[in-house]
């Protein structure tokens, strides 16, 4: 078993940033959760990559151990909350790697803080242009393209069952959820599911997860809802982008746009027979990705 040890960090914002610290060598590596997630579903990369890398994962604001004392209103808050982690522990020269909604945050922070990162790895990430939320907030109502964070938490589809499996501790609603659109290949051994299901349940800010996603646009076109701020522009470092063939949660076409958006510093490659967790799918499969690519100097 990797020596993985957790500690807690306070930022100069007011809020406690917990993370995981592993044990390696000289190269770096920082990993970003996604939503219903926190580092604890980082253990088996934590576990199992290359020792030749030190890596850290982090439990972004209201999620897991770390604090939620102001209200997350966008992906930039998350992303400025990592600067100031980085920052507070004296990581620099790092890969970062962001999965699901961690894709967007690490892609804000690449964008936003040039000479931090040198390499980034977006798995199953959510497009440059965000992730747009429908829903309804009636039984009777045809659902819509929510544009308001108050109607999001109004939702009677995703935000308020979720939210009630959370303070129920209603395990069998949410591996239910889980099973139906990430496991749709593996599931984790029983005691780990359990173990993950637990740590879904910290999760503190689900409306605003979705709101800061359905309002996400770095790019240079107009995702239905706003405008991009053209900040993908900004991002400066190699991209390896990663999407599993059976993923039920990002679609092709938006890791297409992110492929677009990011041009030639981008490289794409699909995993094969893997859902929207290649972590449980095909570890395997995935470490050799991302290992090759942060090996690598220079695309071929």
């Amino acid at each position: 078993m990797a020596n993985v040890t957790m500690k807690e960090v306070q930022l100069t914002n007011g809020e406690t940033i917990a993370y995981r610290e592993r044990e390696g060598g000289e190269k770096k590596v920082l990993l970003i959760h996604g939503n219903m997630t926190s580092s604890k579903h980082w253990d088996l990369v934590l576990d199992n990559m290359s020792e030749e890398y030190k890596v850290f994962a982090l439990d972004l604001r209201g999620f897991g151990k770390s604090s939620y004392n102001k209200l997350i209103t966008s992906i930039k808050d998350f992303s400025d909350d990592v600067k100031l982690f980085v920052d507070e522990i004296g990581l620099k020269d790092f890969a970062l790697v962001g999965w699901s909604t961690g894709g967007a945050v690490a892609m804000q922070f690449a964008a936003d803080y040039l000479g931090y990162c040198n390499k980034l790895v977006l798995l199953a990430s959510e497009s440059t242009r965000g992730y747009p939320f429908d829903g309804k907030t009636s039984e009777n109502e045809t659902p819509r393209r929510f544009s308001s964070y108050e109607d999001i938490k109004r939702d009677l589809i995703r935000t308020i069952p979720v939210q009630a499996a959370y303070d129920t501790n209603n395990v069998e609603l949410l591996k239910l959820i889980w099973n139906a659109v990430i496991y749709t290949k593996n599931q984790p051994v029983p005691e780990l599911y359990d173990e993950y299901v637990q740590d879904m349940r910290t999760q503190r800010n689900l409306a605003e997860v979705h709101h800061s996603n359905n309002t996400f646009n770095i790019s240079h076109h107009h995702n239905g809802l706003v405008e991009g701020n053209r900040l993908v522009d900004q991002i400066n470092v190699p991209v390896l982008v990663l999407r599993g063939d059976r993923d039920f949660v990002v679609t092709a076409e938006m890791t297409s746009e992110l492929v677009e958006d990011l041009g030639a510093k981008a490289k794409f490659v699909e995993l094969k027979d893997c859902g929207h967790s290649p972590l449980v799918d095909d570890l395997p499969q995935l470490l050799k990705e991302v290992t090759d690519f942060l090996n690598t100097e220079v695309y071929k």
